[in-house]
């Protein structure tokens, strides 16, 4: 004996049922399609801010505490106009150093014993600091700075090896990567560096 079997034919009910599960798994994957494209176009705009207006670094050393601190992450914002004060980035065999600008190009900078820093016969005026130190130089002062660089010295004058140091001379306007604006960590010292 041959046993039929017949197709149940599903109910309008459960028709309708199936057809919303379906049309919300279309939803949902058009959803997560948007989104993740999305999320990638975002990562791409920031990746190229990031390297073409605004580097983030990460601070390794202590020539510039107490302003910046070892492991210290801060944001540059690239620029060709720097002043007297300005924390700069700027690359040295191969790394990048960060260190206060005190003179331009054509300045004339003294420094004496006590570590005191004249630019152009003015004493410089130096809030940044702690301490002052003449610090390791084999320069004769008054020295004057070549065209197109910058005299740069780290805020920690004892330990910093900087423009003082014909090791590290003046800078060039073209190994400056950008002017320090921001440090956003750690998390509690969050601010605007000037």
């Amino acid at each position: 004996m041959t046993e039929l079997h017949t197709a149940r034919i599903p109910s309008e009910e459960a028709v309708n049922a199936e057809r919303e599960c379906l049309q919300y798994q279309k939803r949902y994957r058009q959803t997560l399609r948007t989104t993740i494209y999305a999320l990638i176009v975002v990562a791409a705009i920031a990746v190229l801010l990031a390297t073409m207006f605004l580097p983030v670094l990460q601070v390794s050393g202590t020539s510039m505490e107490p302003t910046l601190s070892d492991n210290d992450i801060i944001v540059l914002f690239k620029t060709s106009d720097f002043e007297t004060g300005d924390l700069v980035g700027f690359y040295y065999q191969n790394k990048i150093l960060l260190k206060r600008v005190i003179g331009g190009p054509g300045d004339i900078i003294d420094i004496d014993e006590e570590g005191n820093v004249y630019v152009n016969g003015e004493l410089l005026d130096e809030p940044y600091l702690t301490s002052r130190a003449l610090g390791e130089t084999d320069l004769t002062y008054p020295y004057q700075v070549p065209e197109n660089r910058y005299f740069v010295m780290g805020d920690n004058r004892e330990t910093s090896i900087d423009s003082r140091s014909s090791a590290i001379g003046c800078i060039e306007v073209d190994q400056i990567v950008g002017k320090v604006i921001l440090r956003v960590y750690p998390l509690d010292s969050i601010s605007l560096i000037h």
